[in-house]
């Protein structure tokens, strides 16, 4: 190398580089397409096999099912609770949340206040997490005051559980009315409004 010029050092160098990085990047994409399609004959019922993995399969009897409100009938129960809050000129919002306590819709009343949103969500989650109404449950804080202290929750009057085959599947909360009665009564007439 002492007999190079620097010019052809360089450019050997720089060869020698592009050679190891075209290499170098060849073995990459090599590995990243490594994974091969699986055969369509491997795929069995449910299951997919790779090598000696099976992915997809359960056993009988470790799986359960439950029921949820549909998308439809979540926003025909919050309607009906903002409707019957409307006849009566109050400003609520109305939240339904599933059994899990994920909100599924909410209405924001016209000129509700800021503080309604959040307040009706915790209002039904809490409703569906116990399958009592809010109401019923604010009484028990006498007994167990620490029940407030689960993130979430909100024992104020409100919140109604929604049923069927006598498990809780849903929550129905409302809030913004001067009371907790009121927004209850709301919440009692969405959930009325899942029967018709």
């Amino acid at each position: 190398m002492k007999n190079l010029s620097r010019r052809a050092r360089i450019s050997t160098g720089a060869a020698a580089l592009a050679v190891v990085g075209a290499a170098a990047f060849g073995t990459v994409t090599a590995n990243a397409s490594a994974p091969a399609a699986v055969a369509a004959d491997s795929v069995t019922a449910g299951s997919v096999t790779a090598g000696s993995v099976t992915a997809g399969s359960v056993a009988a009897g470790a799986t359960t099912t439950s029921t949820h409100l549909t998308i439809d009938a979540a926003t025909r129960a919050a309607r009906a609770a903002l409707d019957a809050a409307e006849a009566e000129h109050q400003r609520v919002t109305v939240a339904v949340v599933d059994r899990n306590g994920n909100t599924i819709v909410t209405l924001r009343g016209d000129g509700a206040g800021p503080q309604s949103y959040e307040s009706a969500e915790r209002k039904a989650f809490t409703a569906v997490s116990w399958n009592a109404p809010t109401s019923e449950l604010a009484g028990r804080l006498e007994q167990t005051p620490h029940l407030k202290d689960i993130p979430g929750t909100l024992f104020l009057g409100g919140g109604v559980p929604v049923t069927a085959r006598n498990a809780p599947i849903a929550g129905i909360g409302v809030a913004g009315a001067p009371s907790g009665t009121l927004d209850e009564k709301y919440a009692r007439a969405g959930a009325a409004g899942l029967s018709r």
